[in-house]
């Protein structure tokens, strides 16, 4: 099992990095966890987002799910039917004899599908119709509630409430050659234990310097290190940052080595970690 950081800034964009999201592969399925700004570019880099077996929302705050329409919009403009004005580029003229479209499932939290027809209606594209159907065509939208478990490919993903200023939910695959725990947003609470409990490798989130209990919910270094090191996890990637400081994030994976004694990495974009080689990054 393969975790690609396409996106690791807390809020928006920065300094040429994207918002929140991540694909994980296993030789036969792939999963983007999250979706914020930025995250079409990064994944366009990999492959087209047609090779996605399912995309998870952790919550609907915009920095982790903005970039669902770029991506809905991309995978229905392959079945646009505007090929004759683009004789000698084949992949746009002969679109319309691609293969029918698939609808990728789009696991969201309660809600979702309403929020989603919302945004798509705010952007459309009233001569070519079909691509205003992102949520009903491109992507087959099925909300989750806590507590829940599904299958996507070969993989087994689980769905644990965590505490943030709106719900959000937690994320563990576990699959045939490793598992990996995702914490979207949260604030320290006990339920990230068995979020992680064993699992190969925990990407936790680790906006804050210093740890904060008030309402908003986010963790610290220390806090995500407190969690890897009670959950035994393998190894933990730190993410959704609020600096690319590197001095900064030097000081937030030494803060998590003091409470963890497992490898600590720090996520960049491109990033590419492993679960079961020892270290965990491949690059």
């Amino acid at each position: 099992m393969h975790l690609t950081v396409l996106g690791c800034r807390s809020g928006m964009p920065s300094g040429g990095q994207g918002s929140s999201g991540y694909l994980v592969s296993t030789d036969s399925t792939r999963i983007l966890l999250d979706c914020g700004p930025g995250v079409a570019l990064a994944l366009s880099s990999i492959g087209h987002p047609k090779m996605l077996d399912a995309v998870v929302i952790s919550h609907f705050h915009l920095d982790h799910c903005y970039d669902l329409l770029p991506i809905g919009k991309t995978l229905l403009s392959r079945h646009a039917r505007y090929g004759a004005s683009f004789p000698t580029l084949p992949e746009i003229r002969d679109a319309a004899d691609a293969a029918p479209l698939t609808p990728i499932p789009l696991y969201v939290p309660a809600g979702g599908r309403a929020t989603l027809r919302k945004l798509a209606e705010l952007f459309p594209v009233a001569t070519i119709p079909l691509l205003d159907r992102a949520f009903d065509l491109a992507f087959d939208v099925r909300e989750y509630v806590p507590g829940e478990s599904f299958t996507v490919g070969d993989c087994t993903i689980s769905m644990h409430a965590l505490r943030h200023a709106i719900p959000n939910c937690g994320v563990r695959l576990d699959g045939p050659t490793g598992s990996l725990a995702y914490t979207g947003d949260t604030g320290w609470t006990d339920a990230l234990i068995p979020l992680a409990r064993d699992v190969d490798l925990l990407l936790a989130e680790a906006t804050l310097e210093l740890a904060d209990n008030g309402p908003h919910g986010h963790l610290c270094a220390t806090d995500a290190g407190t969690a890897a090191a009670e959950a035994d996890a393998g190894q933990l990637v730190l993410t959704h940052f609020i600096s690319a400081d590197s001095r900064w994030l030097a000081a937030r994976q030494a803060d998590a080595r003091q409470v963890f004694a497992g490898p600590v990495h720090i996520a960049a974009p491109a990033a590419r970690f492993d679960t079961w080689i020892p270290g965990g990054i491949l690059g």
